[in-house]
Formats: C-alpha cells, sequence, structure tokens
C-alpha cells in the first residue's frame, strides 16, 4: 500500500493532489466533486485586489452622492442591491467550504498592494480557512520600475499579510525574477510558509482587423510543467518552507515528475477545466502506479529523490544537460 500522505505549510495532506485558483472553485458542488475525487485540499478562486477597491469605491460614490444638495441626503444610504458584494461573498463562500467539505480550504488574494486587502485576510481566517495564498499578478512594464523595486512590493505584501494572520501564508511567485533562488530565500525569510512555482501570466493577442488588443487563454500542457520542475529541483535544497508545483500537471505521471523534484503537492488547473473536477481521481490513481513501479512507498520516500541536492555542482550540472540537450537534436540540411 503506497502512503501518499504529505505535509503543505505545516497543514496535513492525505495526498500530494490538489485543485490551484481556478473558476472551478467558485461553485460549492464542484468543491465537493474535487473532494470526491481524492482531492488533498482545494484552493479557492482568488479575490481579486481590483473587487476590493471597487466596492469600498462604490461605497464611498453612494455616501457622497447627492451630499452637496440636500441636506438629509447626509444621511442617505443606498439600496442593499446596489452594493458590490464580491468580496462579502467571497468570506461566505469560505465559510459554506469548510462546512461542506473536510479537506484544508486554502483562501485566494490576487494583487499587489499591502492596502485594503489585508483586512480580508484577516476575514478570511476568522471565516475558517486553513490558509491563505498570495497570487501577486504584476508584471513591471515602466522602465523606471526596478528588479529592486519588484522585490520589496512582493515582501511588503507578504509582510503585512504575515502581520495580519496566524495561518499559513504562501505566495505564488513569477517566474520573471532575475535571481529567483535569492527571492525564493528573501520571501521564506520575511516569513512565506510557502511557495507557488509559477503564475501563469496570460498573454494578449492583437485583433489585427479590429486594430485592438484581446485578452486570450490557452490552458496548458504537460510540457508547460518543465519550468517549475527546474526550479523546484533547484530550490529544494536551499529553502525549508513548502513548495508547490502548478502549471503543467495533467497526469498522475506529471504529479510524479514534480515530487520527485522536491515539490511537497501538485497543483492542478487546465486539466481540471478541460476535464472536469472528476479528473483528480485519475491523476491519483496514476500517480500511485507510477510510485508502485518505481518502488516507492510513501510520498515522503520520493520528495526530492532527483532534486539539485543529489548533484555536487547543481551549475554544472544544468549546462551539461543544455550542451547534451543541443548535441542530440540531429539536423541534417536539405539541398534546394
Amino acid at each position: 500500500m503506497v502512503d501518499l500522505a504529505t505535509t503543505y505549510m505545516g497543514i496535513p495532506l492525505k495526498n500530494p493532489v490538489v485543485p490551484s485558483a481556478s473558476p472551478l472553485s467558485a461553485e460549492l458542488d464542484n468543491i465537493k466533486r474535487m473532494e470526491d475525487a481524492g482531492a488533498g485540499a482545494v484552493t479557492l478562486h482568488s479575490l481579486f485586489e481590483e473587487q476590493i477597491e471597487s466596492e469600498a469605491e462604490a461605497l464611498a460614490y453612494y455616501l457622497e452622492r447627492g451630499t452637496d444638495m440636500y441636506r438629509e441626503a447626509l444621511t442617505y444610504f443606498p439600496p442593499v442591491q446596489d452594493y458590490r458584494r464580491e468580496p462579502e461573498e467571497y468570506v461566505e463562500h469560505i465559510r459554506k467550504a469548510k462546512e461542506a467539505v473536510d479537506i484544508p480550504v486554502i483562501a485566494s488574494l490576487n494583487g499587489i498592494t499591502p492596502g485594503g486587502w489585508i483586512s480580508y485576510a484577516k476575514r478570511f481566517e476568522e471565516a475558517g480557512a486553513d490558509a491563505v495564498e498570495l497570487n501577486v499578478y504584476f508584471l513591471p512594464t515602466s522602465p523606471d520600475v526596478t528588479a529592486e523595486t519588484v522585490e520589496q512590493a512582493h515582501l511588503a505584501v507578504l509582510s503585512a499579510v504575515k502581520s495580519a494572520v496566524s495561518i499559513p501564508v504562501a505566495v505564488k511567485l513569477s517566474p520573471y525574477f532575475s535571481a529567483t533562488a535569492a527571492m525564493a530565500r528573501k520571501l521564506e525569510r520575511a516569513g512565506a510558509d510557502a511557495l507557488v512555482l509559477f503564475n501563469r501570466f496570460y498573454q494578449p493577442d492583437i485583433d489585427p482587423r479590429k486594430l485592438e488588443a484581446r485578452p486570450t487563454l490557452e490552458l496548458s500542457r504537460s510540457y508547460d510543467g518543465r519550468l517549475p520542475l527546474r526550479w523546484i529541483a533547484i530550490l529544494r535544497p536551499h529553502v525549508q518552507c513548502s513548495l508547490a508545483a502548478t502549471t503543467g500537471i495533467h497526469t498522475g505521471e506529471d504529479a510524479a515528475k514534480m515530487l520527485l523534484a522536491g515539490a511537497d503537492v501538485t497543483m492542478l488547473c487546465s486539466a481540471l477545466l478541460a476535464r472536469g473536477a472528476g479528473h483528480m481521481a485519475n491523476v491519483k490513481a496514476e500517480l500511485v502506479r507510477v510510485m508502485e513501479r518505481a518502488g516507492y512507498e510513501s510520498v515522503s520516500q520520493m520528495k526530492g529523490a532527483m532534486s539539485h541536492a543529489n548533484s555536487a555542482e547543481p551549475g554544472a550540472f544544468e549546462r551539461a544537460n543544455y550542451m547534451k540537450a543541443l548535441n542530440s537534436f540531429g539536423w541534417t540540411p536539405t539541398r534546394e
């Protein structure tokens, strides 16, 4: 019998297969289906900072509207239906999810500033969330914004949230840091209980007919898992906090690779959006088969077996693999 138990941010999980933040977790029925399919925990869809700001702006607008016209307006409040309810509904969604399932529930905040959404981190904890994932979606486009400024922004958000809650806090990183390993260590020292690798920035496209930019969303493939796989293998010997792999995990074999690299949990998004919440059971079953074939009796035995800790010179190892990959590609010029 293979033991799939793992620990994520100090939280015991029955297995390392976890849904990442996605629209699926916005519905309680889907969360229940994922638990029934064997999810070790669930990460809820993100509450965006823009939603919190919009709620505050809407309230300020209604409270101030007309105050320069009628004295009676000073006591006027808008009808209930005029309020934006997204943040309030999100907090209630956490409560309902905790009541509906027995697996850990991780709330997700998506933003960049340490401002008003810190108060929501507190409310997430009060609502019963087992942890908070900071989905710091920030792409600096100004040449005046330095790498140090970007790093400090991430550290400021983390420090603010850590000071506001007592539950574990994970940081979902982008792959665009100039020194990823150094940033990972800074975040760990600032209190990160886990690092989630990596945030997948959605790239816009241009419509040449309408001459306008348009949002695009393409689901990941297993191939896309190579980036987090590499960095988890690199980081595992250097950080003590939990590591979560996300992007490109579609099969049990994909999950096994991440565990071998050193991940504590493997997070699925695109695979579930494409195949439904029940696909968790397929991934979990295949993971067991892969472990049995390789002779592993537990996730703890498997975890990190192929990280860079097993290489005396990780840098040389990476360069050797680079050269080997190039030399293995056969190419013969054709004559026209």
